[in-house]
């Protein structure tokens, strides 16, 4: 377990992981949920009820994110990043690298217009194209989180998957 932290951390560029959960999907709503508890010191009465997700992600992290926002009244609004207006409400968004459609796309002046209203970013990314591609951590995401079965984990009909979750650490003492 310490050699897969120690792999994530040095492929996404973030100093903590944990080992691990059960799905890339799963580990997408573990970030939802930390960020807007953080966002929402009284969830029951959020100034911040929205979560964003760019439209180029995978369906069943979308139905994961969906399904486990329900019971907390998050809104989920799905949208194209390059156009999305976050504003005050947002908590967090979501963004998938390289995304559904396998483009690799820009996203610094997203993460830095979700930061700029206070609000945190989780990047979902695949640890094989990290070998290659600029960093979670280096684009400065809150939470970059994936699953290792293309590093030959075997498909477990539904998992696990050994999905990791790196984050700052600033949710060190959050993290799932």
């Amino acid at each position: 377990l310490l050699n897969y932290q120690t792999m994530v951390t040095d492929l996404t560029g973030l100093p903590i992981a944990n080992a691990s959960l059960l799905d890339e999907a799963t580990a997408v709503a573990e970030a939802m949920n930390l960020f807007f508890h953080v966002c929402n010191k009284d969830a029951g009465n959020a100034t911040k009820p929205k979560f964003f997700v760019d439209n180029c992600t995978f369906n069943q992290t979308k139905n994961v994110v969906v399904t486990r926002a329900l019971p907390l009244n998050i809104e989920v609004v799905f949208g194209d990043y390059q156009t999305a207006a976050i504003d005050e409400t947002y908590f967090g968004a979501f963004i998938q690298y390289p995304n559904s459609k396998g483009s690799i796309e820009d996203y610094q002046s997203f993460i830095s217009a979700v930061h700029n209203v206070n609000a945190y970013v989780v990047m979902a990314t695949d640890l094989m194209a990290l070998t290659v591609l600029t960093s979670p951590g280096e684009l400065n995401v809150d939470v970059a989180c994936g699953n290792a079965q293309r590093f030959g984990v075997p498909m477990g009909f539904g998992g696990p998957h050994a999905a990791f979750f790196a984050t700052k650490d600033e949710f060190k003492r959050s993290i799932p």
